[in-house]
């Protein structure tokens, strides 16, 4: 988190249904407020309804995507941190100092605005809440409307689901896996994520890394899953509610294995299932 955040990222708000209790983002954007709209994957700040910026714990802010990515080193990022007293400075010294032209400053920018919205507002329970009148530290470099955050924010939903719909990836450390020999061969870039891919490091683990977009990565990751190259990890089974038994039922003690009563149709499901994820 940068020191200079007037509110930090939250941790780690679902695309369509709404669940939480904070207000909207068109409905901020029609009122025309300015602040911090509070979501529990991150924050989306506006100004005069406009978004401005977002952060996310998910999302490699904009100092990770300039210094890890190689435009800037991490002395000339501290520099400009260290000459800048309020919202703006920080952008408005690394173009007036040439470190950064206007143009630089705005495609990273608005690259890491769009990335983190879209974990802030597609992603978790919703909105939380809004804290009116607060100010990013980066200040405006591109207002964008908010119906265009929200039209790209869905659009980026469906094309990971197109690419290979399972989310479980997203989020569970990546793992490697031998992939079938007539598997489509890696890219330069995706050769780089498997670098990285040790079983431990997440999606967002990765591209803090490498200093790229957290969602260009779950692309990558989306398209290696599917061509084998990664683990797709199982969905978590969620067990049935206990039924009490009505009356006269016979209750069995509870040293009589589960497996006696299984039922034949459903082992017989698993089986077919378990073999039909060993071949993807």
């Amino acid at each position: 988190m940068n020191p200079h955040t007037d509110v930090p990222p939250t941790p780690p708000a679902r695309p369509g249904g709404r669940t939480g209790t904070g207000p909207t983002l068109t409905e901020l954007a029609g009122e025309r407020a300015s602040g911090a709209l509070l979501c529990e994957a991150g924050t989306v700040y506006l100004s005069e309804g406009r978004v401005v910026h977002a952060e996310s714990p998910v999302a490699p802010g904009i100092d990770v995507l300039l210094t890890t990515g190689g435009r800037l080193t991490a002395e000339t990022w501290r520099e400009a941190v260290g000459h800048t007293d309020g919202p703006g400075g920080v952008g408005r010294f690394l173009v007036d100092t040439g470190r950064l032209s206007d143009a630089e400053l705005e495609i990273c920018h608005l690259g890491a605005l769009f990335d983190a919205a879209y974990f802030a507002l597609g992603t978790g329970t919703g909105p939380r809440g809004f804290q009116r009148d607060a100010a990013h530290w980066l200040g405006p470099v591109r207002p964008v409307g908010a119906d265009a955050v929200e039209r790209e924010t869905r659009r980026r939903g469906r094309l990971l689901d197109d690419l290979w719909p399972c989310p479980q990836v997203d989020t569970a450390p990546v793992v490697l896996r031998s992939p079938d020999p007539r598997s489509p061969a890696v890219t330069r870039r995706q050769r780089a994520v498997l670098e990285l891919a040790d079983g431990v490091r997440t999606p967002a683990d990765i591209a803090r890394c490498l200093g790229r977009p957290a969602f260009h990565t779950l692309i990558d990751i989306r398209r290696l899953a599917a061509a084998g190259h990664v683990e797709t990890p199982r969905p978590q089974a969620t067990a049935p509610p206990a039924r009490s038994p009505g009356p006269g039922a016979v209750v069995w003690p509870d040293t009589v294995p589960d497996t006696v009563f299984a039922d034949p149709g459903i082992d017989l499901l698993r089986r077919l299932r378990d073999a039909l994820e060993a071949t993807l």
